[in-house]
């Protein structure tokens, strides 16, 4: 999956709770928000390459957090859901700014392969990403070193495709967290650099990960 974070707003905490673990299971990271107000208040202060969002909303209702998050000018891109599944319901939804749009009730490969096909169209986001000998296809989700496959686990793929983004410079640990993992992390945690060292392990020799001091990782 191409797609690294996503938020889900929706007030059924069932129905939030079931598409953000479906999400997770397939290595992404998800935060979720059971309100308008709170999902317009994540997507302040994070950086989210999706945003999942049911269109009757409390506090703010989902029109308005679209419109907000269009006129933000934010990268993410926005799959409304809805109960009604008319065609002007569509169109009006479509109209506001969303980049796709759900009735409800909908097959859950349906909701991911649209995330997906919405990740894929991420400004700045090629779907295969190439420095020296390293190539990941992110549609895919492959990964190869010199012409040889490398299997890797979700996050450590997922890992890689955020230093191949930065084509060189150095991404630090806590952005790793962030955009690798979701809001419930343990900054604490140890789970970067072991990731990372797994990862390390895999890709082979020569390294190609190098550790910055005091900074963060970066593919030279």
């Amino acid at each position: 999956m191409v797609v690294v974070r996503v938020l889900v707003v929706e007030d059924s905490r069932v129905v939030a709770d079931r598409i953000a673990d479906g999400l997770r299971d397939r290595g992404v990271a998800v935060d979720v928000a059971y309100d308008g107000e709170s999902g317009l208040g994540k997507a302040t202060v994070t950086s989210y390459d999706v945003v999942v969002l049911d269109r009757d909303l409390p506090k703010v209702h989902g029109d308005s957090v679209c419109r907000q998050l269009v006129a933000a000018r934010t990268d993410a891109r926005i799959l409304m859901l809805t109960a009604a599944g008319a065609v002007s319901d569509r169109v009006d939804g479509l109209n506001l700014g969303a980049d796709d749009y759900l009735p409800k009730p909908f097959d859950f490969s349906e909701l991911v392969a649209r995330v997906e096909a919405l990740g894929r169209r991420m400004p700045s986001s090629p779907p295969v990403l190439r420095r020296a000998d390293l190539v990941v296809d992110r549609a895919r989700r492959t990964a190869n070193r010199g012409g040889n496959p490398v299997p890797l686990a979700r996050k450590e793929l997922a890992v890689l495709e955020v230093l191949l983004e930065a084509d060189g410079g150095v991404v630090s640990a806590e952005e790793l967290l962030e955009r690798v993992w979701d809001e419930h992390a343990d900054p604490f945690t140890n789970a970067v650099p072991m990731t990372l060292a797994r990862l390390r392990a895999k890709l082979g020799q020569p390294p190609v990960i190098e550790t910055v001091i005091g900074s963060g990782y970066c593919i030279r």
